[in-house]
């Protein structure tokens, strides 16, 4: 698969736009995947409250194969969205398959913590753990050096450190690729550009550096804070619905 070269823009603008499409269409399938990883964990629930093992087995080998599509797919993305931005046409024939299968080996290695999506997992086994174990650390995950985040949301900081904003009211999200912590971006930027050496991230007791090619709004982040809107719903549902029965009650 290859390309000859033509003029500069038109060349660019096109890959640039089937970048943006195929990336678009990756992260739709990437969400259908966290759809059903949370229909999972609610079912594997009811599946270890009545005691049927062999099911929450069943159900949490499905919930694997999906969080390992979901990285593959979160490669795809980074690798497609990554050839549209930096594709430059020459002389030369571009080798498409070759460039491609280079950007997959590089965002693979760039991985360095827990992937979002293995999160998913993490959280679907802190459900099904807590059915019987409430309160009771999971086994292997007592240290405090294990980052462990609830079984309802992925989100690990609540504002922004820069802005003070909610993360759920941000205008433009953006998260570390390396610590996870979401900033608004023209805030984390600016941040960025005002210093010339390697900074930690804002985050009070974050001791990771930040580099601004590794601030992105990645495939899982509005997404999750989409999460996080319906669960404060849901809470704040719950609180009136608790006030009025105490109300009641008196």
């Amino acid at each position: 698969m290859a390309s000859a070269s033509a003029p500069r823009s038109g060349v660019q603008g096109r890959i640039a736009s089937a970048a943006t499409t195929l990336a678009a269409e990756n992260q739709t399938l990437i969400a259908e995947i966290r759809r059903a990883t949370v229909m999972m964990k609610e079912v594997g629930v009811d599946f270890e409250r009545d005691n049927e093992f062999d099911m929450v087995k069943q159900l949490e080998d499905g919930v694997v194969d999906l969080v390992k599509a979901a990285d593959e797919c979160t490669h795809l993305s980074s690798s497609i969205q990554s050839i549209g931005k930096d594709y430059q046409p020459a002389a030369e024939l571009t080798n498409f398959s070759k460039l491609f299968d280079k950007k997959i080996k590089r965002s693979k290695a760039d991985v360095t913590s827990l992937s979002q999506s293995q999160l998913w997992l993490r959280q679907f086994r802190e459900a099904i753990w807590k059915v019987h174990h409430e309160g009771q650390p999971m086994p292997g995950e007592e240290q405090e050096d294990i980052i462990m985040t609830s079984t309802e949301c992925t989100i690990l900081n609540a504002t922004c450190p820069l802005t003070g904003k909610p993360i759920i009211e941000l205008t433009e999200p953006v998260r570390s690729m390396d610590c996870k912590h979401i900033y608004e971006k023209r805030a984390i930027m600016q941040h960025l550009r005002t210093r010339t050496a390697q900074i930690r991230c804002p985050v009070t007791g974050c001791p990771k550096k930040l580099v601004a090619d590794r601030v992105d709004c990645d495939p899982f982040l509005l997404m999750e804070i989409d999460e996080m809107r319906s669960l404060n719903a849901q809470r704040a549902t719950a609180g009136v619905i608790e006030d009025f029965t105490q109300l009641e009650q008196d």
